[in-house]
């Protein structure tokens, strides 16, 4: 009997030994493990106490949701999804396809990423907009005079469009340009800027000339990756067809100011141990 008690306590310590070991920061009660914030060094490239603090926010996040009751039903959740696809100018189904191919997202993964995101919307709402004023128009042209270059966009891109039925064909172009294969397809184009939609345009914008974009599935259900050969110079866009961006920009700017000086008030009043760093 006595064996059997030291090895339950030895077997508790141990575990629990683990357990505080694997513990980085304890916020209101949630624990934040070194696992994730190595993680979330790795997925946005910044360091330890960089990445300490995004996870502490989220954690704040978190319990102001549920502190707020915000909640978000499944149908606000596929009405964004569907808004975003037809945007895109694709069907759901389509949509999916092509972030399960370019995000290795599946549609479940995309629903809870997608549920996150608009829990945060409405705390930022519920937080944020009452204190925020709409720009006047003497804020929105200034704005826009300090800030042209940000409106500069290439008039079109100068691509090769490959596609297959066969991935593994593509990807070995895509690593072997001098690669012959009779199941792909090409075709080269000029894309014009104002005609892209907004994935498509995205992707090239985060392509550097002379690469291949990432592949994704087209809505034909083809293996596709287009080749970058050149963008074309740059153009200023009127004052007219930004000023709504710009609106958004310096709203955005007010809103992160507001719900960051919230969040560092709250932090600096929240339940918050530090039990042991990352070692980088």
């Amino acid at each position: 009997m006595i064996y059997k008690i030291f090895v339950f306590l030895f077997f508790s310590t141990f575990l629990s030994a683990e357990l505080i070991n694997g513990v980085s920061v304890v916020v209101k009660g949630e624990p934040i493990t070194l696992y994730d914030i190595k993680e979330e060094m790795s997925i946005l490239n910044v360091d330890a106490a960089q990445a300490t603090d995004i996870l502490i926010r989220k954690k704040l996040e978190e319990a102001e949701i549920n502190e707020r009751k915000i909640s978000v039903s499944s149908s606000e959740v596929y009405d964004d999804i569907k808004k975003i696809a037809s945007m895109n100018k694709m069907s759901i189904d389509e949509f999916y396809d092509v972030v399960r191919n370019s995000n290795g997202l599946t549609s479940t993964e995309l629903k809870e990423k997608t549920k996150e995101k608009l829990l945060s919307q409405k705390l930022y709402a519920s937080i944020a907009y009452s204190s925020l004023d709409v720009p006047g128009e003497e804020e929105i042209k200034e704005y826009y005079e300090l800030h042209k270059e940000q409106f500069m966009h290439p008039s079109a891109f100068d691509v090769v469009i490959y596609s297959s039925q066969n991935r593994d064909a593509l990807q070995k172009k895509r690593t072997t340009p001098l690669y012959h294969s009779d199941e792909i397809r090409i075709d080269e184009q000029t894309l014009p800027y104002d005609r892209l939609p907004p994935e498509l345009l995205q992707m090239l914008k985060n392509t550097k000339e002379k690469s291949f974009t990432p592949i994704f599935q087209d809505t034909n259900a083809l293996y596709t990756s287009f080749y970058l050969k050149e963008i074309q110079s740059s153009k200023e866009t009127s004052y007219e067809s930004v000023k709504e961006q710009i609106i958004n920009m310096i709203m955005s700017q007010k809103r992160e100011q507001v719900l960051g000086d919230y969040f560092a008030r709250l932090r600096n009043n929240a339940d918050i141990q530090i039990i042991r760093e990352v070692k980088e």
